[in-house]
């Protein structure tokens, strides 16, 4: 039995190297870039079709549009069954296109989340807010823990290095 779209995709990203690479990398975000400024440029338009027929459209393989599918598969308001998928397989992605936004920010992805066809999807305004709450969700706060001579913090009236902190 042939390893399934998501299998060689799988096997694809694993088995690069630094000879290969580049080519891959040219290749994916190239059909990447393609597909992501058609689906934001027509914001109130589903991408819809069979995969080997949108992947041909793309000019991109079956393989490549596969990992495009598992890359957005988080940002749809229907997550696809990618693993399941086949040359064959008929999709209709409705895009959440503000997580898509907050989740092309988290991959560090500058190239799809700076195409001008955003304007079309969601406003400034929008984007900067998402923005914001991206750059919030990364803030860490540390929990202050209590010093040795500070109130024990289970109630107990001790100072900390003779309760809780004593075997610290």
């Amino acid at each position: 039995m042939s390893a399934t779209l998501f299998e060689q995709w799988r096997e694809m990203l694993e088995n690069q190297t630094q000879e290969t690479f580049q080519n891959f990398w040219q290749a994916y975000s190239g059909a990447e870039t393609r597909i992501y400024t058609e689906i934001v440029s027509k914001p109130r338009r589903h991408l819809k079709g069979v995969v080997s027929e949108l992947a041909e459209k793309f000019e991109t393989t079956d393989v490549i549009f596969t990992g495009f599918l598992d890359g957005i598969n988080s940002s749809l308001k229907t997550p696809l069954d990618v693993e399941a998928t086949t040359p064959e397989t008929e999709i209709d992605l409705k895009v959440n296109f503000e997580e898509l936004y907050f989740n092309m920010l988290d991959a560090g992805a500058d190239y799809l989340y700076n195409i001008p066809e955003w304007e079309k999807a969601l406003s400034e305004e929008k984007r900067e807010e998402i923005t914001k709450r991206w750059k919030k969700s990364k803030i860490v706060v540390k929990e202050k823990t209590p010093g040795r001579n500070d109130p024990c913090p289970c109630g107990s009236g001790l100072k900390y290095k003779k309760c809780c902190g004593k075997n610290v």
